[in-house]
């Protein structure tokens, strides 16, 4: 299928958030990297299940029963997802974060004092703070060096790949800057090195197609509220891994995948939102099964998003005072997402200025606080981030160029 600005505006009415108006004028939505606006459909699973089947689970009676299943499905779904072979590859969580330092907490417990993890500068601190904060148990964690435009420096991450090497986490969507790294070759160096790969993709989710077999990752981190859904972090683990794993649970708690890392009552409600997300999704496609339809849905969507961005990210570099960051706009290495800095002012300076406006855009570092870092951005604020999801219009990255233009030529006038 192919996914073109009629779609777009189609699926527009999809998503009850893009009605707000902001001073007479529709808001617009590119503050879409730190979480999406959700469809109607996702909206309506919630407060479905809230209104017919809310109960806990494992229950002897008919609305427990109906919440199990619900669950269930979610996880078959999520497990479309991401390309798993079985619902059972799939454990659930609050957030992305709040998973991995359970996953780290694990990990760590497996390691021997001296075992080495790497990560990189590129991360997002919820792929390095879990890693970082197993230097207390003597784990070595070395970092991979981040180039200045944005890419990882390959053959500083070869160094830094040892006999000792245990684990390897790294993104595959950094969101600050839209790089995605070559993980074929870093699953080569990895293999080769003896080493699980671990992989944030929590950025990588809503703009490409996930297939954890053709990856060939161990562990795969991302989250629903990135991809249309609500809150929900997911870990899809390598059969058999999670149960090499001395997970921290409670006796009562399953001792086997994937619940033997889900900790306390889940939220069920926002499990079956993160379910529809995927069905929404997948309605955009075509195919025999819901994983050929996510695939073909995605691929196409994808597109266009990334047409959306490449523009902006051409004419935004032609604002004189405006500078882009990050590597050259590739459809398959880089997000549709971009980040800039304007001179004479601050990002949070633009972005409040652009706010005013009615266009929603990012500042900071966006938890990226190593590569702002890096690129020496911190006492400038960091970046103004600007990112496209499938509802995001030519007209709106009008709308932001426009306003940049006049925020910029304000600044030089200063």
């Amino acid at each position: 299928m192919s996914f073109d600005r009629t779609d777009c505006e189609r699926c527009r009415g999809d998503f009850p958030a893009l009605r707000r108006k902001h001073d007479g004028r529709p808001l617009v939505y590119l503050d879409g990297p730190a979480g999406s606006q959700m469809p109607s459909a996702v909206i309506e699973a919630i407060s479905g299940y809230y209104r017919s089947h809310n109960a806990n689970h494992h229950g002897a009676f008919p609305t427990s029963r109906e919440s199990d299943e619900a669950v269930l499905d979610a996880r078959r779904k999520l497990a479309a997802f991401v390309g798993a072979g079985n619902w059972r590859e799939i454990s659930l969580g609050q957030n992305m974060t709040t998973v991995a330092y359970s996953l780290s907490r694990a990990i760590g417990a497996a390691f021997s004092e001296g075992d080495e993890i790497v990560i990189t500068a590129l991360d997002h601190e919820a792929n390095r703070g879990p890693w970082l904060g197993l230097r207390d148990h003597g784990i070595v964690v070395r970092e991979a060096a981040m180039l200045p435009n944005g890419l990882i420096d390959m053959e500083d991450f070869e160094r830094q790949l040892t006999p000792r090497t245990k684990l390897v986490a790294v993104t595959l969507a950094s969101n600050a800057l839209g790089t995605v790294p070559d993980s074929t070759e870093i699953r080569r160096l990895t293999r080769a090195a003896g080493a699980w790969l671990l992989v944030d993709a929590v950025h990588y989710a809503p703009h490409f197609p996930i297939d954890v077999q053709e990856l060939d990752v161990d562990f795969l981190l991302c989250s629903a509220y990135k991809f249309y859904g609500p809150h929900v972090g997911v870990l899809w683990s390598r059969p058999g891994l999670l149960q090499q794993l001395p997970t921290e649970h409670l006796r009562v708690q399953s001792d086997e995948a994937p619940y033997r890392i889900e900790t306390g009552t889940l939220n069920f409600a926002a499990i079956v939102g993160a379910g529809a997300a995927v069905d929404y999704i997948a309605s955009w496609g075509e195919g025999r099964d819901l994983r050929a339809r996510i695939v073909d849905a995605t691929g196409a969507i994808a597109e266009y998003e990334h047409g959306v961005a490449l523009r902006y990210w051409d004419e935004v570099r032609g604002i004189p005072g405006v500078t882009g960051w990050g590597p050259d706009f590739d459809q398959e290495r880089r997000a549709p997402t971009v980040s800039i800095t304007v001179d004479g002012r601050t990002a949070t300076e633009v972005a409040s200025q652009l706010g005013e406006r009615g266009v929603q855009v990012w500042d900071g570092h966006f938890y990226a606080v190593r590569a702002v870092e890096t690129l020496g951005l911190e006492e400038r604020g960091g970046l103004v981030r600007t990112g496209v999801l499938m509802y995001n219009t030519a007209d709106e990255v009008g709308r932001l160029l426009e306003a940049l233009e006049a925020i910029a030529g304000s600044s030089r006038r200063a």
